[in-house]
């Protein structure tokens, strides 16, 4: 089949500068709602891709991020908060962006342009055939990060991708493509938004998804979040109270020896026994 970007193509509204805040507002929204239901469709691929994940870092592997513009940021993002919400190091999971840290705030002309960088960056993080790396692009057609899937490829590392055209480049060089189709964005290809958040969707459900997989969620709780401000060391308090029916001040005392959640309920209930 032929690629046809539908990412790129016009927006089915018309006029939007004669459109009152309201109604910019109701059919930005209205086009908003039909982005969870692409997503529904993705699943399946969602699904092996998750799997590859957790099995990677289940035997000490990493996950790499790859995208360029919003799309890097988004990656970067999720990196980010995987080592607060469970517990896990800095370096297991790691979001590049084409044009390095400075394009996270500005953007670097041209710098998705190139098809060696994004092999450059992997190679700079040593990145292994223990690893998986995962291109971030909505086009589907990002030099950056297609260049480097090749290159993973040709080396033996497992690829995956997150992209919002049918047939795209970037899907024929993953391993493990999801492909969430969205068609045409309210501002004619402004991918910063029914693509962005659909790809900010995918990246929840695979790093969610991936860590319950490892072990780091108990019942419904983050056992292993980073205590790292007072509205956390609060939750971690009611956890405990919860988990082990007892009062706060209990709670607090034990948190406040152990530093974590899951310590606290297996020294208390060990010491229990």
């Amino acid at each position: 089949m032929d690629f046809n970007k539908t990412t790129e193509q016009d927006s089915k509204y018309n006029h939007l500068e004669k459109m009152t805040a309201s109604e910019l507002l109701i059919n930005i929204n209205k086009e908003d709602k039909t982005v969870a239901d692409a997503v529904e469709k993705s699943i399946p691929e969602i699904t092996l891709l998750t799997n590859q994940i957790a099995e990677r870092l289940q035997h000490g592997g990493r996950l790499f991020y790859l995208g360029a513009g919003t799309s890097g940021r988004l990656g970067i993002l999720d990196a980010s908060e995987c080592p607060p919400t469970f517990g896990v190091p800095h370096g297991l999971v790691i979001g590049l962006i084409a044009g390095g840290d400075t394009a996270i705030r500005k953007a670097v002309e041209f710098a998705e342009d190139s098809t060696t960088q994004g092999w450059i960056d992997l190679q700079q993080q040593h990145v292994s055939t223990k690893d998986i790396v995962v291109g971030i692009a909505a086009s589907g057609t990002t030099p950056y990060v297609i260049g480097a899937l090749k290159e993973c490829r040709k080396n033996g590392i497992t690829t995956g991708c997150i992209t919002c055209n049918k047939n795209s480049p970037l899907a024929k060089a993953s391993d493990y493509p999801i492909e969430i189709v969205v068609g045409p964005e309210f501002v004619t290809g402004s991918s910063r938004m029914k693509a962005g958040t659909a790809q900010k969707m995918a990246l929840n459900m695979l790093t969610t998804a991936s860590m319950i997989l490892l072990g780091k969620v108990k019942g419904n709780k983050m056992v292993d979040m980073q205590l790292s401000n007072n509205k956390l060391v609060d939750r971690g308090v009611k956890m405990l109270q919860k988990e082990l029916e007892i009062d706060a001040i209990l709670a607090s005392t034990l948190l406040q020896k152990h530093n974590s959640v899951r310590k606290a309920i297996i020294y208390y209930k060990d010491e229990r026994k």
